[in-house]
């Protein structure tokens, strides 16, 4: 491979990159046959090139002969059953001494909730002060289960209890005014922070590799996904217990709403966390088809909505709230176009839906640009707020995402890149977002005095 031209070498290593990436998100397939898979087919490609192929042409019939993603995980998985069933059944990760750590865990979140019943601090009366530990009663105790799962040792301990501790002593030491703007910026951007520290954890091996942070975006999806599901679940089940009750005029709805619901959505944290990281090899296709899906819907929406805002004017005179709607809209839209990245199969070339995509990614970045010229218009006519600081900073960040994807789409469909670069591309931001979190919590509040 040696005689190649430097691109050609470029991008022959990219694709082997994205073809393994690939290979090991079947859960029949580990990282040690993944290296004998790779070892193969390099040899392959060798022999290929050395008979007088180009390298891309060498890859494609390498990764022929080799045979297809889901023969290799079904031969694997007909030589490693019982791998097999304890990846999707009772592997490291659903083994009955982890289903008893994760009970346990999730336990330990349900009480956490309910401890300051001890010193008198009720829901009722203390709701505030709920509103800023919420993630801290369950996210540590998700974090703890893959120091356990992952076998992080002292180090992993160390690493969520001071995490946990700081976080716990900033939130209920600092003179926070009682629903002003940054205490409630505080609220909503620690839980980010707190995933990053599960992020970490779940990694297993500190955040090193580029492959383990794709793995816990997706596991990030399929826990959005998971976790939604569930609680509509247990929706369902509070419905039906109060009406069973009811029946017999027995009033349990005081119960539901001060034990069975907070208690029960601290302990889905941790339960729901250990489901996706023991199914994820056997849902890893809901995220991408469900972003398939709803991506027309989002580019048509989005297209009408931007067509509307041009037309009538409004587009430069956003209010609030509308502002906010917005970024999650994009949000989301950040999120469709990575599973959809997550499904596309190594070697695909761009195809009718990468358009889509593309036209999707382009629209978002149009909305977020006249976003940020209405945030803009509001600092300059009533001045700086916590708020508009955060939301001003929020947008940048879209726009730096979105402005990456339109590029590197452009890219794939000129044939100019893969789609490895679409990953790496956000997973390189991944520390933005984060210390944009941090300055939020920690620096917003001491400028503006915990107003």
């Amino acid at each position: 491979m040696t005689s190649n031209p430097p691109d050609d070498h470029l991008v022959l290593t990219q694709n082997i990159a994205e073809w393994r990436r690939y290979l090991l998100r079947q859960s029949a397939i580990q990282e040690e046959d993944a290296d004998e898979l790779e070892s193969h087919l390099r040899d392959e490609i060798d022999a290929l090139i050395g008979a007088g192929l180009a390298a891309d042409e060498a890859f494609l019939v390498a990764t022929k002969r080799l045979g297809q993603i889901a023969a290799i995980s079904h031969e694997f998985a007909e030589v490693h059953a019982g791998r097999l069933w304890r990846n999707l059944v009772f592997s490291p990760a659903t083994s009955s001494a982890s289903l008893l750590t994760v009970l346990l865990l999730a336990l330990v979140a349900a009480i956490a909730i309910k401890a300051p019943l001890l010193f008198g601090v009720s829901m009722a009366s203390h709701e505030w002060f709920f509103a800023y530990n919420i993630s801290l009663f369950c996210l540590p105790m998700l974090a703890a289960y893959w120091v356990i799962e992952r076998q992080l040792g002292q180090r992993g301990w160390l690493f969520v209890g001071s995490c946990t501790l700081f976080a716990a002593i900033y939130m209920n030491a600092m003179p926070w005014q009682l629903g002003g703007d940054t205490a409630v910026l505080a609220m909503l951007h620690l839980p980010l922070l707190l995933w990053f520290m599960v992020g970490v954890t779940y990694s297993g091996n500190w955040w090193r590799s580029d492959a383990k942070r794709m793995d816990f975006i997706r596991f990030s999806g399929e826990y959005v996904i998971y976790f939604v599901l569930v609680a509509l679940g247990g929706a369902v089940l509070t419905a039906f217990t109060i009406g069973i009750f009811s029946f017999i005029d027995i009033d349990v709805e005081w119960f539901a709403s001060q034990w069975i619901i907070p208690c029960g959505a601290m302990g889905a944290v941790v339960i729901v966390g250990y489901l996706v990281g023991a199914k994820q090899g056997a849902i890893e296709t809901m995220a991408p088809v469900l972003a398939r899906i709803f991506t027309p819907l989002f580019t048509l929406l989005l297209s009408v909505f931007l067509m509307v805002m041009l037309v009538t004017g409004k587009g430069f005179n956003l209010e609030r709230d509308v502002l906010l709607g917005l970024n999650m809209m994009l949000i989301l839209v950040l999120g469709l176009v990575l599973y959809s990245v997550s499904s596309k199969a190594p070697a695909q070339g761009p195809g009718l839906f990468d358009y889509l995509q593309l036209l999707l990614v382009a629209t978002a970045l149009c909305v977020d640009l006249l976003a940020l010229l209405a945030i803009g218009g509001r600092i300059l006519e009533l001045g700086l707020t916590p708020n508009r600081i955060a939301v001003l900073g929020a947008n940048l960040l879209l726009l730096t995402s979105l402005a990456g994807y339109a590029w590197y789409y452009f890219l794939f469909i000129r044939a100019r890149a893969g789609f490895v670069q679409l990953e790496q591309w956000q997973i390189k931001l991944i520390p933005f977002y984060v210390a944009w979190a941090a300055v939020v919590v920690f620096l917003l509040p001491l400028a503006f005095r915990f107003a």
